[in-house]
């Protein structure tokens, strides 16, 4: 694989979700990372099951490859002495901790960047460092409900739906890894380092960018409308005999196409029905036609017979029955590796292709501190330094 951040090493003191997705992004692209834990535990997902082992728990093992593991006290003076003893050749550094703990630990970027002025320093939190909610956690399930994307989620007569991909927290990692490119290319002009800022609320809004922009020029709030979408007809799950299908009509153009091949000619052109506007206007009679259709053939026809003639359908797959289809084998995209201490794991790789190569897995998320005395002797701490660091418990 192209490595284009080799040499660029990176100290990431997040947990959880964002940071470390943003971490394993730089250490698929090359960078060395150093994922710096806390005494017992750990990164608090390793606790969380399902579990390949102890330490191991699901979402830990997603978001942890490629990387080497320290265990450190921050709380203790001797282990933020170790700590900015590894800034001093850090190009990245990471930090999830609440507003004003960075600082406490003295990890923050005023501290660390006197230390390396060529440092770039990327915070993640919950609402940012600023305004009257700074002091808040950040759970990606809060920001949901708060930034109004849960009010949009579910059908209109249900319950409040939590999206469970965690996408606040997924694309906040995304946001804080553009946000370091970013800064890497400036530093190549500068020669300085800079502070890169992301954080949940920030993100939340805008993944409801054009959501906020229809609520603007409407001045309402939009109804729930379940696996449809407000403006397009017919958009949404169906029942075929077998199992259900999402049909995405997103234009006029599809709609003659899809009533071309499910026997609808009587009403493709008709005024009420010929226009997406009109079909939005009449949503219950469209959708109640098109059911009707629908439920007459097999999900395999609706997928094979609209492909022929480009209109998006697709089977409401299990998890299984996507990772076992042709198209994901052939995408390269699940990636495997073998653990030392957990066996043969599969995991997904990054959603790119740098130079049309394959994507490699690279090496297993590491077990807690499995790396201490490793970058401790790396960074030039003698034995007799680990052994007075470990008898003070700065170090696992």
């Amino acid at each position: 694989m192209i490595k284009p951040l080799a040499g660029i090493r990176v100290l990431d003191f997040s947990k959880t979700l964002a940071g470390p997705l943003c971490t394993q992004s730089l250490a698929d692209l090359g960078a060395e990372v150093i994922k710096v834990e806390p005494l017992k535990l750990g990164d608090e997902t390793r606790g969380w099951p399902p579990f390949r082992r102890e330490g191991l728990g699901a979402v830990f093992l997603s978001v942890n490859r490629n990387k080497r593991s320290i265990a450190l006290d921050l709380k203790t003076e001797s282990g933020r002495r170790v700590a900015h003893a590894l800034t001093k050749g850090a190009d990245i550094v990471i930090e999830s901790f609440g507003t004003g703990v960075a600082e406490r630990l003295a990890i923050d970027a005023k501290t660390l960047q006197g230390i390396n002025e060529k440092l770039i320093h990327c915070s993640i939190s919950g609402y940012g460092r600023s305004g009257p909610l700074k002091h808040l956690g950040g759970y990606d399930v809060i920001l949901q409900a708060f930034s109004g994307m849960m009010s949009l989620t579910g059908e209109e007569d249900g319950g409040h739906i939590r999206s469970p991909i965690s996408p606040i927290d997924q694309m906040t990692g995304t946001h804080a890894l553009t946000g370091i490119l970013a800064a890497l290319i400036e530093r190549g002009r500068t020669g300085k380092g800079t502070t890169v800022s992301a954080n949940l609320f920030d993100t939340a809004l805008a993944l409801l960018r054009y959501n906020v922009q229809s609520f603007w020029e409407r001045g309402e709030q939009p109804p729930r409308c379940g696996s449809t979408h407000e403006s397009l007809c017919p958009y949404k799950v169906f029942d075929a005999s077998d199992r259900p299908i999402l049909l995405g009509v997103a234009n006029d153009n599809l709609w003659q196409k899809f009533c071309a091949v499910a026997g609808l000619k009587d009403i493709a052109d008709a005024p009420e029905f010929r226009t997406n506007a009109a079909r939005v206007a009449r949503r219950q009679e469209t959708e109640a036609r098109v059911q009707q259709a629908i439920a007459l053939q097999s999900a395999e026809f609706w997928s094979e017979e609209l492909a022929k003639v480009g209109v998006p359908c697709a089977p409401i797959n299990t998890l299984k029955q996507v990772l076992e289809h042709a198209h994901t084998k052939a995408s390269g995209v699940v990636v495997s590796y073998e653990h030392p201490h957990a066996g043969a794991i599969q995991s997904i790789g990054q959603a790119f292709v740098l130079g049309g190569e394959p994507r490699e897995a690279g090496s297993p998320p590491p077990l807690h501190g499995e790396h201490t005395e490793e970058i401790l002797r790396e960074s030039g701490f003698s034995e007799s330094d680990i052994t007075e660091l470990r008898s003070i418990q700065a170090i696992n």
